[in-house]
C-alpha cells in the first residue's frame, strides 16, 4: 500500500507538467528491490496509463500541436524500440537512471523565462535538431524504461519551442508513443516468460497511477501554477536520484 501511495503521488505531480513519472517509478521499484527484469515493464505500463489521460486533457485544451511535435516522434519511436531491446546490466541501469534523474531534477529547478512569441526566431534552431535529439532521447528512454519526456522538456524549453502548457502537452504525447515502443522492445527482450506471471502482485499500482494521473492532468491542463509543481517535482526527483546514486555506488 505504501508503494501504491507513492506511485499515486508521483503520477499526480508528474501529470501536472505532462510527464508520466516513469523515471521515478523505476527509482521506487529499484529501491524496493523489485525483480530487475520487471522494473521497465511495470514503469512503462504505468507511464502509458498516466499520459493517456494527459494527452486527452492537454489536447482538449488545445495545448498539443501534432504537426510540430511529429518530427521528434518520427525519430524517437524506432530508437526507443531499439533501446528496449538492448540488454543492460543492473548496475549500469541503476547508475544511468540515477545520474539522468539528478540532471533532470537540477534542470527543473532552473527558472524558465516565458516568451509571448512561439517559436522564438532568436532562439537556436537547427533543422536536424529533431532527428538528432529525437533519436538520442528515444534510445535513452528505451534503455532506461521510461518515456523520455523528462529529457525532452529541457530541450524544448531551451529552444523556446512553446509555452509551459504546450511543452507539457508535447511531452505527454512524446511519452505515450515512446512508452509503447519501449514496452514492446522490453517485452521482446525477456526470454523467460515465467517472469510475466510475477507482475500480478503489482496490479494495485495501475488504479493508483490512473487516479493520480487523471487528477494531475486535469490540474495541469486547466488551472495550476506550473512553476510551483515543477519545483515540487524537481525535489522529488532529486531525492530519489540521490538514493539511486548511493545504491549504484554500493553496487560497484
Amino acid at each position: 500500500m505504501v508503494l501504491a501511495f507513492l506511485f499515486f503521488m508521483t503520477a499526480l505531480l508528474y501529470a501536472c507538467i505532462g510527464f508520466g513519472g516513469g523515471s521515478t517509478y523505476n527509482a521506487l521499484l529499484v529501491l524496493g528491490d523489485t525483480d530487475y527484469q520487471l522494473i521497465p515493464i511495470i514503469s512503462l505500463i504505468c507511464n502509458i496509463v498516466v499520459v493517456s489521460g494527459g494527452v486527452w486533457h492537454f489536447s482538449k485544451e488545445g495545448h498539443i500541436r501534432l504537426p510540430r511535435i511529429a518530427p521528434w516522434i518520427v525519430f524517437s519511436v524506432p530508437a526507443s524500440f531499439a533501446g528496449g531491446l538492448i540488454p543492460v546490466p543492473e548496475v549500469i541501469f541503476t547508475g544511468v537512471l540515477g545520474f539522468a534523474l539528478l540532471l533532470s531534477g537540477v534542470r527543473l529547478l532552473w527558472p524558465e523565462r516565458e516568451d509571448p512569441s512561439f517559436p522564438n526566431p532568436k532562439a537556436p534552431q537547427h533543422r536536424f535538431m529533431p532527428a538528432i535529439f529525437g533519436t538520442l532521447l528515444g534510445l535513452l528512454a528505451g534503455i532506461t524504461g521510461i518515456g523520455g519526456g523528462i529529457f525532452l522538456a529541457p530541450v524544448l524549453h531551451f529552444i523556446r519551442w512553446g509555452n509551459a502548457k504546450q511543452i507539457a502537452g508535447a511531452c505527454a504525447f512524446f511519452i505515450l508513443v515512446n512508452s509503447l515502443a519501449g514496452l514492446t522492445g522490453q517485452a521482446l527482450k525477456i526470454e523467460n516468460t515465467d517472469v510475466f506471471s510475477a507482475l500480478s502482485p503489482y496490479w494495485i499500482l495501475l488504479p493508483a497511477v490512473l487516479v493520480g494521473g487523471q487528477i494531475g492532468s486535469w490540474l495541469g491542463a486547466v488551472q495550476i501554477n506550473m512553476s510551483m509543481v515543477k519545483k515540487m517535482t524537481a525535489l522529488l526527483i532529486l531525492y530519489v536520484s540521490i538514493r539511486l546514486i548511493m545504491k549504484f555506488i554500493n553496487m560497484l
